[in-house]
């Protein structure tokens, strides 16, 4: 329920994609905002303002002088009454209107008394999307504040191929919720690890861990909705990417070691989430090995290379955050690597409290001493470590 108790205006213009906003409006439901349609008078001959009001649970607007408002004013009482207007999808019609401050219609009335954000996710034709007068449009817009969500690219109604689809419901839900986080990193280059490592025996077999990367994750797209440029440096996980986050997929701890020793200097902060095979086969098979040839092969181990330790130790390097998962005495542990390695903080779990699922139970150990966090999904766990690290980045601790 990342949106809880937010008023979000949704706002509907005609075009194909105004049959995504449907969704949009439960996915944004569902996620605890209290949503109001306002459509345009072309909306409708896409989707009905029943379906919308049997999915929002509120009477739907479509005319400025509608008789439910009794001062005959929804373009300013709606607006007053919310924290934030989406509109979804936003045609090039739209677009034209509100830059020039058009006040022809509700929506339109609406956006340009209104005295909350705006977002707006563009929907059109490719042509469209490209014109100049579009152009136009879309940069004096964002000369106004107002921010773009997409759009994206891709087969579009018409049968052509390019920008202008309107981003999925999902993702506009994603940019909904990133906007109502504190930019507690604004500015800043964030670079984390994330999942396992797999240390090859032969081409088929390998030493890997039962790490499912949903903490790395969770963290990078923590850290990406608090404003920070966000590379996610991954082991091979079946995670979908948090959005707008770049992901760098690697397999083994050297590949993750090269990776990022790469792009550690550029970093203001790294976090060391994944969890990194200790040691590696020396003597890894080029072809499988068969159990029939010889007995039980003999698989030599060396050391790989500490990480989280060499990034730390570089010159003016980026603040350091590691990850300790223990099966027992957690503090005395985590203290001890913490120390060890140099680093202002780290995040220790119990294996048996979070290793694999979708909650955990995180103990954040620093200079001031342990700072437990109550157990919670991970999600929520990301946004607290994530405030954490700016605390102590910013001096406030």
């Amino acid at each position: 329920m990342e949106l809880n108790g937010k008023r979000i205006v949704l706002g509907v213009t005609g075009g194909i994609a105004a049959y995504k906003a449907a969704e949009l409006v439960r996915l944004l439901g569902k996620q605890g905002a209290d949503v109001q349609v306002a459509m345009t008078e072309g909306a409708t001959h896409f989707v009905t303002a029943t379906t919308f009001q049997a999915l929002s649970g509120q009477p739907v607007y479509l005319d400025q002088w509608d008789a439910r408002m009794p001062n005959a004013m929804a373009h300013i009482d709606l607006s007053r009454s919310a924290d934030l207007i989406v509109v979804a999808p936003a045609s090039a019609d739209f677009l034209a209107r509100i830059a020039h401050g058009m006040a022809d219609d509700l929506l339109a009335t609406m956006v340009l008394a209104r005295d909350c954000p705006l977002l707006v996710a563009p929907a059109m034709n490719r042509q469209m999307w490209e014109n100049p007068a579009t152009r136009r449009n879309v940069s004096q817009l964002q000369a106004d504040g107002v921010q773009m969500l997409g759009p994206a690219s891709g087969e579009q109604a018409c049968g052509e191929i390019g920008a202008g689809r309107m981003l999925e419901p999902e993702e506009i839900v994603e940019e909904v919720v990133a906007f109502f986080a504190p930019k507690v990193l604004a500015g800043r280059k964030v670079l984390i690890t994330a999942g396992p490592t797999f240390e090859a025996i032969d081409p088929v077999r390998g030493i890997t861990n039962l790490s499912s990367g949903r903490m790395g994750y969770a963290v990078a797209r923590a850290a990406r909705q608090a404003g920070a440029a966000v590379t996610l440096v991954s082991g091979p996980v079946d995670l979908a990417v948090p959005q707008g986050v770049e992901r760098v997929k690697v397999r083994s701890a050297l590949d993750m070691h090269a990776a990022v020793m790469a792009r550690a200097a550029g970093s203001d902060v790294f976090v060391g989430v994944a969890a990194v095979a200790d040691y590696r086969v020396n003597n890894a098979a080029e072809h499988k090995l068969k159990k029939d040839t010889g007995g039980i092969p003999p698989i030599e181990l060396i050391e790989n290379p500490d990480i989280l330790a060499e990034v730390a130790a570089l010159k003016n390097g980026p603040f350091c955050v590691g990850f300790a998962a223990e099966s027992r005495n957690l503090e005395e542990y985590a203290q001890t690597k913490r120390r060890k390695k140099n680093i202002p903080l780290i995040a220790g779990n119990l294996i048996q409290d979070g290793f694999g699922g979708d909650d955990n139970r995180l103990v954040l150990f620093d200079d001031h001493g342990s700072h437990p966090l109550t157990p919670a999904p991970k999600s929520v766990l990301a946004r607290q470590l994530v405030e954490h690290i700016a605390q102590l980045l910013t001096g406030k601790m």
